[in-house]
């Protein structure tokens, strides 16, 4: 095979900061969508709505946090602006925000209340504040909105504790005056750098990428190692299918580790929309899209809107811990805690057995050189197994390419699963089976390949 980038040794020096390292750990959390569009049924505002029809009256940020604890989410982002610039907090830079809304007699905040529900409940806290404001008045005039943006950015970043993540998307309209802004990202990335340097910079940002699509599909072949840009200045598209293949990464400018994030939203819209009460995603669908995104390399940001009083419908409520509930069952029982693990190939140090634990402190590697292997995982008696964790140890890179599972039966192997990339994890899903051998092969590796943890289920 061609080279990937220089060198193999250039390669394997592309790995994830301690920021990227803990957002994917997290590997599920919540988004919530919030505004004065929950009260004109909309789902883009304009920036004229008044901020006297914000009043949701039986607001609980702690209900928010249970039920997304009850999925087994790990945070929660809150849209502290969106596009229509109505602030959930009493900003000091602009009047169009909840302190002349009727909540709490102008005296709320919201993204306090907020950030004070997921420190109680032990959950991390990001924030969304939206470039495009289609309220402010200086939107389009250049700096004077840069310095406007920034000024938001720093109260959030300094009012309420430490952000696992600031999220952009890339919005980019008019604003009142009919200019659009080109936004200073590299100021707004200084500023939230200086202010919180653990949160991650999503989406808009250098730390975690889109995955392309609000559906929640993945691709086959999901890369955290990738090319922005080829050495000729073609600029590579985000969704494109073949983003950290080796034909990109063989002409690439350079590489960056930039994960991938899923977001999708449990409703067929962002905001609360009350004709969408009986529209909220099946258990089926939202299991499917947990595994194919968790499970293939990427994160998971699930939306779910408040209503007008300010609460999670009954209807999400139930499917989130649904969610739940079916994740826990699916991962309680580990099937190969008692086997016995042997490779064909090993380096002699990092041993098969180590990925009998899920850490990055121990692992296994074969020999330099050696791309592939093949892992035999011999169980004490016949049990029914129907899926299987892979993990790489990234803080080493993302190397394995291609792999196959198999297992025992009366009359030789027969093949389970056929994948490609596994990096942060891999769930490898398929019918389930009666066997007491299971069988990995690692078919191809852009090097050595290194694997932290192992397991059936």
């Amino acid at each position: 095979m061609y080279p990937l980038y220089n060198t193999d040794l250039e390669y394997i020096k592309i790995t994830p900061s301690e920021r990227q390292m803990s957002l994917q750990q997290m590997e599920f959390y919540a988004f919530v969508h919030f505004t004065v569009n929950t009260f004109t049924d909309k789902e883009w505002g304009d920036g004229t709505e008044s901020p006297e029809i914000f009043n949701p009256v039986c607001l609980d940020c702690n209900q928010w946090v249970e039920a997304v604890k009850s999925a087994g989410m790990t945070g929660l982002i809150l849209t502290a602006k969106h596009h229509d610039g109505f602030c959930l907090w009493p900003s000091a830079y602009t009047e169009h925000s909840v302190k002349n809304s009727p909540y709490k007699n102008g005296h709320g905040d919201i993204v306090k209340e907020c950030a004070e529900a997921c420190k109680k409940g032990g959950i991390k806290f990001g924030i969304y504040l939206s470039p495009w404001d289609r309220n402010c008045p200086v939107y389009g005039q250049g700096k004077a909105y840069d310095d406007y943006y920034c000024n938001q950015l720093t109260e959030l970043l300094t009012g309420y504790g430490d952000l696992f993540c600031v999220w952009f998307d890339g919005a980019c309209g008019e604003g009142p005056n009919g200019k659009k802004q080109e936004y200073d990202w590299e100021r707004y990335y200084s500023v939230i750098r200086s202010l919180q340097p653990r949160a991650c910079i999503s989406i808009s940002g250098p730390d975690i990428r889109w995955c392309g699509n609000e559906a929640g599909d993945t691709r086959k072949s999901e890369w955290s190692v990738i090319a922005r840009k080829l050495s000729d200045g073609t600029v590579i598209e985000e969704n494109a299918e073949t983003l950290g293949s080796r034909e990109i990464l063989k002409n690439a400018e350079k590489l960056l580790w930039q994960p991938a994030e899923v977001d999708t939203s449990i409703r067929p819209g962002w905001f609360y929309h009350k004709n969408e009460d009986t529209r909220v995603r099946s258990l089926k669908t939202l299991s499917d899209i947990y595994f194919r995104s968790v499970g293939g390399n990427s994160t998971l940001l699930l939306n779910i809107p408040p209503d007008k009083n300010g609460l999670l419908g009954k209807e999400d409520v139930k499917r989130l811990k649904q969610l739940g509930d079916t994740i826990r069952k699916s991962f309680e029982t580990c099937l190969s805690e008692d086997a016995v693990f042997t490779a064909d190939k090993c380096d002699g140090e990092n041993l098969i057995e180590n990925v009998k634990t899920d850490s990055y402190d121990t692992y296994f590697r074969t020999n330099d050189g050696e791309n592939t292997v093949t892992i035999t995982i011999t169980l004490p008696e016949k049990r029914k197994i129907r899926m299987a964790v892979i993990k790489e140890n990234i803080l080493l890179s993302q190397r394995i390419e291609s792999f196959t599972i198999d297992c025992a039966k009366e009359k030789g192997f027969k093949r389970l699963f056929e994948g490609t990339t596994v990096g942060y994890k891999k769930i490898a899903r398929f019918r389930p089976v009666i066997t007491d051998t299971v069988r990995i092969t690692i078919t191809d590796s852009r090097i050595a390949p290194v694997i932290s943890h192992i397991a059936l289920y």
